[in-house]
Parts: structure tokens; sequence; C-alpha cells
């Protein structure tokens, strides 16, 4: 008998939430799976069936045998509307890659962040980014068994480190084509499990303490062939005015709530703006000194995506752009 863990998004709005259940069965490979869909804003309860449709497997480091993560089909077999892969799926190669920069707030269950149980912490931001010590690192813990979690399932984290608020940590997780967008969200599932057994829970909202605070964001590096072997500044800054004609529409495809953390501070260009420039992180998106200390061989990092964006929505929206 196999255990399956199967994942996918819900139909909340403006960001789904992750469900999961797990199914035994003697089957070599996870079958199809119907699920009430009017218990996840997916379908109305006289027509609720819904159907899960595996697209990626992963060894299960916490309970059970696989991983699932799933796409989402209507009664009627049709791809459903909350279903975001589908669109990005369809556009994405192994050519892109892919880095997300998952930010993110730990907490306690009644909502207070890590170290903030008296208000605000002793220090202002400053000690607490790669920071060691109690008085300025909490939640350590977590993190590093998150980063185990994920390695073991074949998720590719390229580094962790806390962020500059206490509480606040992030994950870099690197991945092709569709995969990517896979990857980024079954890294979140395994997140909130690992957190779980610390009797802590998960934090993406992009401004989940208002102040002189950095909020989370979830940068976004990414390269195709021609960047990463055939580049030049030409290339490079023809990229960023493309994205910047659509500067709109990135927005509305980044994340709710995104106006609270692009203010034009704290590392941040205003959300209003569209701007680029060489290792400038108060700009929309950064051209990294590697890519130009390479001949102009490498990458960019899109700035303004938001710690809550769906990854399938933004891999969506860079390549339709630069494609």
């Amino acid at each position: 008998m196999t255990k399956y863990e199967y994942v996918w998004l819900d139909g909340y709005q403006p960001e789904p939430f992750l469900r999961s259940k797990v199914k035994v069965t003697n089957d070599q490979t996870p079958p199809e799976w119907s699920f009430d869909g009017s218990s996840t804003l997916q379908a109305d309860g006289g027509s609720s069936d819904c159907i899960l449709t595996p697209v990626q497997e992963y060894t299960n480091p916490l309970f059970g045998d696989k991983l699932v993560m799933c796409g989402v089909q209507t009664g009627s077999r049709e791809v459903h509307p909350s279903n975001t892969r589908h669109a990005a799926s369809e556009v994405a190669s192994d050519e892109w890659w892919f880095g997300f920069e998952q930010e993110y707030f730990l907490t306690n269950p009644d909502g207070t962040i890590l170290g903030w149980e008296d208000g605000i912490p002793s220090k202002p931001q400053g000690e607490y980014y790669c920071g060691v010590g109690a008085a300025n690192v909490k939640g350590r813990e977590v993190s590093e068994a998150h980063l185990e979690a994920c390695l073991e399932a074949g998720i590719e984290l390229t580094g962790t480190n806390a962020e500059v608020a206490l509480g606040q940590w992030e994950y870099q997780c690197l991945g092709k084509g569709i995969k990517a967008g896979d990857d980024l969200w079954m890294s979140r599932y395994l997140l909130n499990k690992v957190a779980e057994d610390f009797d802590v829970s998960v934090n993406i909202h992009p401004k989940p303490q208002s102040g002189d605070w950095n909020g989370s964001g979830m940068h976004t590096n990414f390269s195709n062939k021609e960047m990463r072997e055939s580049g030049s500044e030409e290339l490079f800054n023809s990229m960023c005015e493309k994205l910047g004609k659509v500067h709109e529409d990135a927005i509305n495809n980044y994340g709710s709530d995104n106006d609270q953390r692009l203010t034009g501070l704290h590392e941040t260009q205003k959300i209003t703006e569209f701007s680029f420039g060489v290792s400038d992180r108060g700009a929309s998106i950064r051209i990294p000194i590697y890519t130009v200390e390479h001949d102009w061989n490498g990458y960019l990092e899109d700035r303004r995506p938001a710690s809550n964006a769906d990854p399938y929505k933004i891999i969506n929206h860079i390549i339709s752009t630069l494609s």
C-alpha cells in the first residue's frame, strides 16, 4: 500500500489556500481523485465534485510515501478557473529558470510575531538580518527543519537566512519551467506542516506589521538560455523596458496588499513607478552585478512580487512578456 498526500490550491481570493488529503491505495501511480469543491469555494453544493489531477510527485519527508502536487478540474473535466498552473504550463519550458526568494514571518497561534509578544522588539531592525543569538533570532529551528524537509523531498532550496525583522525568514527556491512553480507551492506546504510541529504559524502577508519595518516579498530571479549564454547590455535593457511597459499588469498578478510593501522605502520602488538599474535594490528590476561581471550573461531580479504572490502567475507574466 502506498500513502499519497495530495496537495492543491483552493478557490479563495485574492490568494488561494493550500489544501491536502491522504489517499492509501495499491496503485503504483497516484490516480485522479475527486473532492468536495463546495467546501473549498470551487463548486456549488448541488454539483460539488471537482477532480484532482496529479502533476508532480515528491518524496514525502514528513508522512507517508509521496507528496503529489495537483491541478484541479471541474466535474465536467474542464480546467477549473482557480487552476492558474494551466496557463503557466502552456508557456513555460525548462529553458526558463526561476529562483524565488520566499520571505515570511513566523507567528504564535494568537497571531503575534515571534519575539513581538510585548508589542515590538526591543531593538529596531538592523541586527536581525542574518543574525545570531537568542536576542536577534526567533524560529531558527523551524527554518532549519524546513530546509531539510525540502531537500529530502527533492526541492532545490539554495539557501535560507534570517531576515531584517525579528521572526522574519527567507529561503531561496530554484527550479526550471513549470516545476519551479510546483516546487515553490510545495515548499510553502512543507513550511506550514513543519511549523505545526513547533506550534507556530506562517504569515506570508507582504506587510504583517505596519511601521518602520521591511515587509515580505518574493523577489523573483529569472533567466532563459539567451540571457545565460548570449547576453548583452542591449538585451538586458530591452527586457527591462518590455517589463516596464506592462508594469500595471505585473502588479495585478504579483499578490494582494502589495501597496503596503512597495512604498519606495525599505529597499522597494513605489508601486506606481517602474525603474531598473545595476545592483539597485530600490528599483523594480535589479540587474545583478553577477550579470555585468560575466559579460552580460546571467539573470534579472524582479523585486516587485509580494510574499503571497502565486508563482504560476509570475511565471506566466514574465515568459509571456519576454517571449
